[in-house]
């Protein structure tokens, strides 16, 4: 790979003025470093400068009913903790199910929140693929068996990050530090349609750094559901979360986020309107799961997508009415 200057940031403050003041190049924060370092080995990205913000907030915080996540804390150990289980089994879930126990051990929160694509168009350097500044998107007409059914292009990769989904369910909330100092993001509204942003996948502005995550008090019953091609090392080919607030056995209101299908996460309102007011049954959440994939558009490789994110969100709904 390229070479690099590394700094170890200490804390916030010293971790935005390394990114603010390289001198012209580029500069990149670096957590675990999972993804960075792959792509820096692919010359995918190229960086003059990383930036070590692993020295960040490594807590889990309960407090006003809900849980404040370090984006530096350890996917391990999200996993294993108490409260969050409890609380948010949905986030829990995705975490175990998140690469290989080496990775879930290295790997961050933030982190995969904030990975990158993992279309290989995107991630093979032999291909100047629209998203990195060339002329067409090679998945139209190329090999798109993992790619997108929502979105309509015209860069059609998946989000690829398991611990984002649940996180929307919830209605989380990211912290965002930057040179004009911090603020804070609804989770629904931080990823952005290659449309809005080809080059990127998020509102973060420039030098800006996730540094928690902020849930609210969970609904009373959640779960998430992934499918894989295997139990192993896998990214998931369809993933549903799904939270619920109950009125007795009635569903008062429901929020349903798909993974895996669209350019972000992708919130299944259709799916929601249908639960509301109902008590769940079999076939309550087929006919949710049928909403939910009402206005998928497959690509010539992808069709079976369909039917396996319709399963992800049956089994989600399902798992969390037992839950």
């Amino acid at each position: 790979m390229k070479a690099f200057t590394y700094v170890n940031a200490a804390n916030e403050k010293e971790a935005i003025a390394a990114l603010q003041s390289a001198e012209r190049g580029k500069m990149l924060p670096m957590a675990g470093g999972m993804d960075l370092l792959g792509m820096m080995k692919d010359y995918i990205v190229s960086p003059e400068r990383v930036v070590s913000i692993k020295g960040l907030d490594q807590t889990i915080a309960a407090g006003d009913g809900g849980l404040k996540i370090g984006a530096s804390v350890k996917i391990v150990d999200l996993a294993e903790h108490a409260v969050a289980r409890k609380l948010y089994p949905a986030l829990v879930t995705a975490a175990e199910g998140v690469g290989t126990p080496q990775i879930r051990n290295m790997g961050t929160v933030g982190g995969n929140i904030m990975q990158r694509p993992r279309c290989w168009y995107f991630r093979n350097e032999e291909f100047n693929c629209l998203k990195k500044g060339g002329s067409r998107c090679f998945a139209v007409e190329g090999e798109n068996q993992f790619h997108a059914i929502f979105g309509d292009g015209p860069c059609h990769i998946v989000h690829p990050s398991s611990l984002a989904v649940p996180v929307i369910a919830y209605g989380g909330r990211f912290r965002v530090v930057g040179p004009n100092g911090a603020r804070e993001i609804d989770a629904g509204e931080f990823f952005q349609m290659p449309n809005a942003n080809l080059y990127g996948e998020n509102v973060l502005q420039p030098n800006e750094i996730v540094t928690h995550v902020i849930l609210p008090a969970p609904g009373q019953r959640s779960a998430s559901y992934e499918v894989r091609f295997k139990q192993s090392h896998d990214w998931p080919l369809a993933a549903a979360s799904v939270n619920l607030v109950m009125s007795g056995s009635v569903v008062k209101s429901a929020r349903i986020v798909m993974g895996a299908v669209a350019p972000v996460p992708w919130r299944a309102a259709a799916a929601e309107r249908v639960l509301a007011g109902k008590a769940i049954t079999e076939a309550i959440a087929t006919e949710a799961a049928n909403a939910a994939l009402a206005g998928a558009r497959p690509m010539s490789g992808n069709k079976y997508k369909i039917q396996i994110a319709k399963t992800a969100v049956k089994r989600a709904i399902l798992a969390a009415s037992r839950a």
